[in-house]
């Protein structure tokens, strides 16, 4: 099958390359034919999250260059954890893991095609795992691991003084394990992953190297920060889960739109399936002009589309559009309006004891922090109820004017904006 002789440079330009092992091996390897590939996912979590979405796009990036990638969800190492400098891991039970094990596979199998020459093949480590006894894992695994090694991982280093049990220390040997399984049964030869697994990948690379005399390359993509060198990932609710019932495309729409003009074009670059060309253009209208967000805008639609859709896309653009005034609320889906307004800040009121006045729904939702400085905007002109600007501030809104059934949009000025849910 051809190759894009090229890839190498292209995930080097886009800042996709950490560490490698040795480079010329790789470049050549991925210049004569088709390389098998692996990349690995853990149920920790019920859902994958921003970090791992660098890999998801990582990989369909070297499938469309003609690599034939082997999706790993690990149902094995998943009940363990790779090592966190925090501390231990709390253990999850074996149904819990294997009920994320599934959900995991389910969002990884839609940004691989598993048709045509390098089709992509799903893997569990759980299956060639569970049933190895210690004894066998011990001779055929661990004898070929220094213990010299597995305590200079910058990771094991650090929690030595506080402690670190023995099943996260091993952590190592199982993932090493997972890639010499996958070279010995299907001739992968190449694993890729985040940089704070650069000891699990050449710990693969060199298991197989020192059990089957093999040739294996492994590369690490860098961690995306912040322009201050902090972790992304978080957003105010927690971590930028792509399962959207944890956190709702409309949310995770505006979280791109709202990234940093520093980081805009390492974003593009990193999540985004723009050429080259269409990146520097780009990047260059957004340096002339930063303050029309062309890129944020254009980096939240790409990636919000990738992960969940054109249609949520849309939903997600429409309703920011809606509660900033410039739109028709009545058009939107009731999960979008809830998570947007959740998102915003929401309370919910019994309908049994109907609908309040409109002062008293500024004072209720923040909006306002007296009813005299409620009524002083609305004769200011500065409050709208969905939209319409509300001029008597004895207004009392009616159950037609509910949104979706249940909701009221209430903005003050330009910017601050509340829902309140009719229950």
């Amino acid at each position: 099958m051809s190759v894009d002789p090229n890839l190498l440079d292209d995930l080097e330009w886009r800042g996709l390359l950490a560490h490698t092992t040795d480079r010329d091996a790789l470049r050549a390897a991925l210049s004569e034919g088709s390389v098998r590939f692996y990349v690995g996912f853990d149920p920790t979590a019920p859902s994958l999250h921003m970090g791992n979405l660098v890999q998801l796009v990582t990989a369909r990036r070297l499938q469309a260059a003609g690599h034939t990638p082997f999706a790993l969800v690990g149902g094995a190492t998943g009940m363990i954890g790779d090592p966190k400098e925090a501390g231990e891991r709390m253990l999850n039970s074996l149904d819990t893991v294997k009920d994320w094990t599934e959900r995991v596979r389910a969002q990884v199998e839609p940004f691989l095609s598993f048709e045509g020459g390098n089709a992509a093949t799903m893997v569990n480590n759980y299956d060639w795992t569970s049933t190895l006894s210690t004894i066998d894992f011990l001779r055929e695994i661990g004898k070929h691991f220094p213990v010299n090694r597995m305590l200079a991982r910058d990771v094991v280093r650090s929690r030595l003084e506080a402690g670190i049990s023995y099943t996260e220390f091993s952590y190592v040997l199982l993932q090493s394990m997972d890639f010499l399984q996958l070279f010995r049964q299907h001739g992968v030869t190449l694993q890729f992953g985040g940089s704070d697994q650069w000891g699990n990948l050449t710990g693969g690379v060199e298991l197989i190297r020192r059990a089957d005399g093999g040739k294996a390359h492994a590369f690490a993509t860098p961690l995306v920060t912040k322009a201050d060198g902090t972790k992304y990932g978080k957003t105010e609710g927690g971590a930028l889960w792509l399962d959207p019932g944890m956190l709702s495309p409309y949310a995770f729409h505006q979280f791109w739109l709202n990234a940093e003009d520093e980081k805009i074009g390492e974003l593009l670059r990193t999540f985004t399936f723009l050429t080259r060309e269409e990146l520097e253009a780009l990047e260059a209208r957004h340096a002339e002009k930063p303050f029309l967000r062309e890129a944020q805008k254009v980096l939240a639609d790409e990636v919000t589309t990738l992960v969940h859709g054109e249609a949520e896309t849309a939903q997600a653009k429409a309703a920011a559009e809606a509660l900033f005034g410039g739109g028709d609320i009545t058009t939107l889906s009731s999960d979008t309006l809830a998570a947007a307004l959740t998102e915003a800040g929401a309370i919910d009121l019994d309908a049994g004891g109907g609908i309040p006045g409109v002062i008293d729904l500024l004072t209720l939702t923040g909006l306002a922090t007296s009813k005299g400085e409620a009524r002083r905007t609305v004769a200011e002109g500065g409050v709208y109820v969905n939209n319409v600007r509300i001029e008597d501030a004895d207004h009392v809104p009616s159950s037609s004017d509910l949104v979706a059934g249940s909701w009221l949009v209430l903005r003050r000025g330009k910017k601050r904006f509340a829902g309140v849910r009719m229950r």
